[in-house]
């Protein structure tokens, strides 16, 4: 009798794994898909005419940012253990006031398999760094006049 039973558990439990491997979706090789990698949407306003919304989608590098293979190689580069590449300016940390134009961005996804919502504008020279180290994540943005911006950074009214 026990022999019985050791057989209708090893069965029953063939039956179960087998119900479970059938309601896997699985793709044209018969194989569980891979799970989506880094996906990241990025939203660039007032930049001119890198101005716009973008997928970024990383390992493998593809989407509709213009240039994702050397977007995920940046953010690579940039993702160290202990430190977050998105990381915002610390809040008492010393800037600049250097004012680099009004564009904005907004970051949101996963990546590294962690949430992300960052955002970005260039108000002084914390802010310009923090954008210009994820370039070409973001786009390169240049003030358009230098001296306008160094008259609107100094705190002085623009003429």
């Amino acid at each position: 009798m026990l022999q019985f039973s050791s057989r209708a558990v090893l069965l029953g439990a063939v039956a179960v794994l087998a119900a479970v491997a059938a309601t896997a979706p699985a793709n044209a090789s018969g194989t569980p898909p891979l799970p989506r990698g880094d996906q990241l949407v990025i939203t660039v306003r007032n930049a001119g005419r890198a101005d716009g919304t973008y997928v970024l989608r990383c390992h493998p590098s593809h989407g509709t940012h213009p240039s994702p293979a050397a977007a995920c190689s940046a953010l690579d580069r940039r993702t160290v253990w202990g430190r977050d590449p998105f990381a915002p300016v610390p809040p008492r940390a010393l800037c600049t006031m250097q004012y680099g134009g009004p564009a904005t961005a907004r970051i949101s996804g996963t990546w590294a398999g962690r949430p992300v919502d960052a955002r970005y504008d260039r108000r002084d020279g914390c802010q310009v760094a923090r954008w210009d180290s994820l370039v070409p994540l973001l786009p390169v943005v240049r003030a358009q006049d230098e001296h306008h911006s160094a008259t609107v950074g100094a705190g002085m009214r623009p003429s």
